[in-house]
């Protein structure tokens, strides 16, 4: 009888590119990675935190190193891009919600939050991608959606309609890269504690209410994310691609 082996887990001599890694969810996935034995590169606006990770990375004796970069600035991805060497794994990390009721939502907040939560993410990825094509990699693009990709909410509409866009990118651009063994999915977190959503729970019973549609009852942690960030980029998911992951305690099971 011939017994099957466990798909390995582990990163090393891959090169991973995480957006929006200065804080929160994209801080769990640099660290992640790089515990799992990839090299690390983050992208972000904010010098100093990208610093302190970088600096608590290396520390612990593993690769990683930034650039300071808006990544809605097409050229200047573009022009990163090209002078890098290829990736293996992209976490489109970096986006932002500004709730809003929908008759309220300023012109210039639906604009911000499409061009950084959508266009921003469609256009890194081709760059990415057209290297590994060329460099022939079967690479991992890991696109940070919501389950707000899969349900409504009340104030989010702009928000939804973004990751809804995400959720359809990932399973349109999944078919589209298959043949070159490139796979494509999301992962899609309920309320995870982040500086983000510091922000909404400041407000009287918003707390509350969340708890009472995630049947695990509690909310994320960024360590919830650690997890799947790196199943989804190692051969251990060699046969997942065009999926979502939901992190959501439950709440799109409803």
């Amino acid at each position: 009888m011939k017994f099957p082996s466990t798909p390995s887990f582990r990163l090393e001599n891959k090169r991973a590119l995480v957006t929006g890694a200065s804080r929160g969810i994209g801080v769990g996935a640099a660290i992640a990675l790089s515990e799992a034995g990839s090299e690390v590169i983050m992208l972000s606006r904010s010098r100093e935190n990208l610093e302190k990770i970088k600096k608590h990375i290396c520390k612990q004796g593993r690769q990683a190193y930034y650039k300071v970069l808006d990544i809605n600035k097409t050229k200047d991805v573009e022009n990163f891009i090209k002078k890098e060497k290829p990736f293996d794994i992209l976490i489109n990390n970096a986006g932002t919600n500004i709730p809003s009721s929908l008759i309220k939502t300023k012109e210039k907040d639906f604009d911000y939050q499409i061009s950084l939560n959508i266009k921003s993410v469609i256009n890194i990825t081709r760059f990415v991608v057209k290297k590994m094509i060329a460099n022939k990699i079967n690479g991992s693009i890991i696109n940070v959606s919501s389950q707000m990709g899969h349900v409504g909410a009340i104030n989010r509409t702009t928000y939804c309609t973004t990751k809804f866009a995400i959720e359809g990118f990932t399973k349109a651009s999944s078919l589209e890269l298959a043949k070159y063994g490139i796979r494509v999915n999301s992962i899609c977190p309920t309320f995870i504690k982040t500086p983000m959503t510091k922000v909404f729970f400041k407000k009287r019973n918003f707390e509350k209410e969340v708890l009472s549609k995630i049947p695990l009852k509690r909310l994320g942690e960024i360590k919830d994310l650690m997890g799947p960030f790196v199943f989804l980029a190692s051969d251990a998911s060699s046969l997942i691609t065009g999926s979502s992951l939901l992190v959501d305690g439950g709440w799109t099971a409803q």
